[in-house]
């Protein structure tokens, strides 16, 4: 799921389109009476086109990985094969998030999410029709690199076209369509998988899509203040570079992408270990499980609050934690106690996840869209060399190796916390020495 700034995105190096500067204050676009707030005309149809948009990005982003134990006999692969059909699509979608995010300043952000919910939902029809695996990862991948564009132009549009007092509120609908989107689709695909196969319910997804692709088109009102900005390489790699060479936003992407393997890597192999002995769970049932996601809603919202009683560090100290603690109660060989297991995981994910987004926007002071899509791409291939490590994990010492993967990552976490405490305590005595 995607990072969330409240602020408006920040594009170093565009620059107003000659055609679109004016003086005139009847058509300047940021009047504040053409921003949109509850109460207004085109609200409500705003944020439901964004949450329907939020609904087939994630429904058709992870669309296989409810089904890779169906795929795996389907298609007669092996576990760690068949993840590449996430990984295929959350590493297109990690590559192409900032250059979509750019082309966004120029071709309109509407503009950009119509094209690329369009293209995603198109390649979405076409998935279940795959002949071969090699098919399949390949439209997957393309499937990614569309679904790039919502999550690279939803937040400015929100930023350009809602008020500030009203932005917090219309972002969480955006994510809130995001997390239903991603647990519905899981659930969708594991019940029709287990009435009529893996590839109808690939299409069941794909319909869904459609369904949401048409109410985002229908319901979305044309943008009343986006201005069309030229496009400037140079610059933005310098604002990208800029944010890379930034020791504590590196350590940020470093913990996103950290605490996604973790996520990653069970959720693409839960399926498999639930199929087995001694659970040998249906496919329905299996996909059911994602309802463990609603957890992950609530442990977001509350990360504000930990970080006001416990800092920023202490927050992601009690995340890793609580997703350590999961994992390891995760090794039971009883239902409740993997279930308990994947509670504490999601919910110590979906905290740390908050606490390190939140931690980019406000620690960028220039580029902040930049900063949050290099944040994204940072989480998202996380997603997918967890999808594919978890397998192979899985495929080599079964779930046991699984659950060692997600520890080192969670240590990984833990040792990058601790190196910014310690660099945060150094700095203070050096400017104490000074003063």
């Amino acid at each position: 799921m995607p990072s969330v700034s409240t602020g408006a995105p920040t594009t170093v190096g565009a620059s107003p389109s000659p055609s679109t500067a004016t003086a005139d204050p009847a058509i300047a676009p940021a009047s504040a009476s053409a921003h949109l707030s509850p109460g207004r005309p085109g609200y409500r149809r705003m944020s439901l086109a964004l949450f329907a948009a939020g609904v087939a990005t994630f429904a058709l982003l992870y669309s296989t990985q409810a089904l890779l134990p169906a795929i795996s006999t389907g298609l007669g692969v092996t576990a760690s094969q068949a993840s590449w059909t996430v990984s295929a699509a959350t590493g297109a979608l990690a590559l192409f998030v900032l250059p979509l995010s750019a082309l966004s300043e120029r071709s309109g952000r509407r503009t950009l999410m119509t094209v690329s919910l369009a293209v995603a939902v198109v390649v979405g029809l076409l998935v279940p029709f795959a002949p071969s695996l090699e098919w399949l990862v390949a439209l997957r991948a393309v499937q990614g690199a569309a679904l790039a564009g919502l999550p690279a132009s939803a937040m400015a549009f929100l930023a350009e076209e809602v008020r500030p007092k009203a932005l917090v509120a219309a972002i969480g609908l955006f994510v809130a369509g995001n997390s239903v989107g991603g647990m519905s689709g899981r659930i969708l695909t594991g019940w029709v998988a287990q009435l009529w196969g893996w590839r109808a319910a690939l299409g069941a997804v794909g319909l869904l899509a459609v369904v949401c692709a048409v109410a985002f088109r229908v319901l979305l009102p044309k943008a009343r203040n986006f201005t069309p900005r030229s496009l400037s390489p140079r610059s933005l790699a310098r604002t990208v570079g800029g944010h890379l060479a930034d020791p504590l936003l590196r350590r940020l992407y470093a913990i996103g992408a950290l605490f996604m393997t973790v996520f990653g890597a069970v959720y693409t192999v839960i399926g498999y270990r639930l199929a087995e002995a001694p659970f040998d769970l249906p496919q329905g049932v299996i996909g059911s499980i994602f309802l463990v996601y609603l957890v992950g809603t609530v442990s977001s919202a509350a990360a504000g609050r930990l970080v006001g009683r416990l800092g920023r560090r202490g927050a992601l100290y009690l995340a890793v934690g609580t997703t350590a603690a999961g994992l390891l109660l995760s090794l039971a060989d009883t239902l409740a106690a993997v279930l308990l297991g994947l509670v504490l995981i999601t919910a110590g994910f979906f905290a740390g996840h908050a606490v390190a987004s939140s931690s980019v926007s406000r620690t960028a002071k220039t580029g902040r869209a930049q900063a949050s899509a290099l944040y994204q791409s940072a989480y998202y291939l996380g997603s997918s060399a967890g999808g594919t490590l978890g397998a192979i994990a899985f495929h080599a010492g079964g779930w046991v190796a699984t659950v060692l993967l997600g520890l080192a990552a969670v240590l990984g976490v833990v040792s990058l916390t601790l190196y910014g405490t310690h660099r945060a305590r150094a700095e203070r005595r050096l400017t104490a020495a000074a003063a």
